[in-house]
């Protein structure tokens, strides 16, 4: 007795399903050569081509071994209850409910449930449709409908798991793609949200429906935000005229002190010129009275740059020209007048000298 096509197609699913396990890396290269084996002594004996991709492909029907029998998995154990009307079904009538195929009282319940769904009351739909499934377990559009109303409700991986099971049970239905889609973005996985509404659109034929490439577009360009490095924040440039400022608009001391050649580190020791570094100018409480006024009063610092002879010092400084003469410099009404105003207006003249022995090294 030869064997039936029946057969035939399932032993060229299992040749499949073999090569597929080694190309998956379910099974090692190190198995390979038993695998080989084994699928030519099953298309030996079956009298089968597993080289005809059209023969393989009406085996599987586009799917795999390993969904086909996922399904039957997921659908092991649910029974098909019997007409309360009719009593036992006959065995034809049970098949079909078992294969998914709707009855009069699914459809109505599949019906209930839609209108569930237009009123928002989800749970109300995900009721429905169950009682639907229960008697069609293997319906894609109960399962489909399910998946929707599972993502209306925020249930991501139950929406996932109906619709993928919508999906083995029939490759070409678009909206069970679209809903697998949707519950994988949901969940976080953007690649298989991308494989999905991929396959969908493969499904729908023409290049896809708009709903599903914004899907497909949605996912990659979600998956290159996740694979992009973190970039740098944007330079935050000031506007404000005059000296620059520091965080919450404050004056940059770093500034001033460079300016009178100040070094930026802490301790004791002078910076270029003799000149004491900026952690030993605010020990001084001349220059820290006059740090506080700076803080307070930020347009103070502006005002003290904008001034010729204080300007030309540090452009003299920075070619290499020295500190100039500190008590001549103080002698200039405008910069005593400035120093007498960031040190709080205190100590009069006695007050910018002092001023000018602090930043003359003394």
């Amino acid at each position: 007795m030869s064997p039936t096509e029946s057969k035939k197609r399932l032993a060229l699913a299992i040749i499949d399903f073999l090569g597929s396990s080694l190309k998956d890396g379910t099974l090692t290269a190190d198995d390979a050569e038993s695998i080989e084996i084994a699928q030519s002594c099953i298309a030996d004996t079956f009298k089968v081509d597993p080289t005809d991709s059209a023969a393989v492909n009406d085996a599987v029907g586009g799917q795999s071994l390993a969904n086909i029998y996922s399904v039957y998995e997921k659908l092991r154990g649910k029974s098909s209850p019997q007409s309360a009307d009719t009593g036992a079904q006959s065995s034809e009538t049970a098949d079909q409910t078992k294969a998914g195929a709707p009855t009069t009282e699914s459809d109505k319940l599949k019906s209930e449930g839609n209108g569930a769904m237009a009123r928002k009351e989800y749970s109300q739909a995900i009721e429905l449709y169950t009682k639907a499934l229960e008697i069609a377990p293997a319906n894609p559009i109960y399962l489909s409908n399910r998946a929707a109303a599972f993502s209306a409700a925020g249930q991501h991986e139950k929406a996932a798991d109906d619709a993928e099971l919508a999906t083995a049970v029939d490759p070409k239905y678009s909206k069970a793609w679209s809903r697998l889609g949707l519950a994988r973005f949901d969940m976080g996985d953007y690649n298989a949200a991308k494989e999905a509404y991929e396959k969908g659109i493969g499904a729908e034929g023409n290049g896809g429906s708009e709903a599903m490439k914004r899907g497909l577009e949605t996912s990659k360009r979600k998956l290159e935000e996740a694979g992009r490095a973190p970039e740098p924040p944007a330079e935050d440039l000031d506007t404000a005229p005059g000296a620059s400022r520091g965080a919450g608009g404050m004056p940059d001391l770093s500034s001033l002190a460079s300016m009178f050649g100040g070094g930026a580190g802490g301790g004791g020791g002078g910076g270029a010129g003799g000149m004491p570094d900026l952690g030993s100018m605010m020990n001084n409480p001349m220059f820290s009275s006059m740090a506080q006024n700076l803080m307070s009063n930020p347009d103070m610092l502006s005002n003290l740059m904008s001034n010729p002879r204080l300007r030309q010092m540090a452009e003299n400084f920075g070619q290499g020209g020295g500190m100039p003469d500190m008590s001549s410099l103080m002698s200039d009404p405008s910069v005593a007048e400035m120093a007498r105003n960031m040190m709080g207006g205190g100590g009069g003249a006695g007050g910018g000298a002092g001023a000018g022995r602090g930043e003359g090294g003394q």
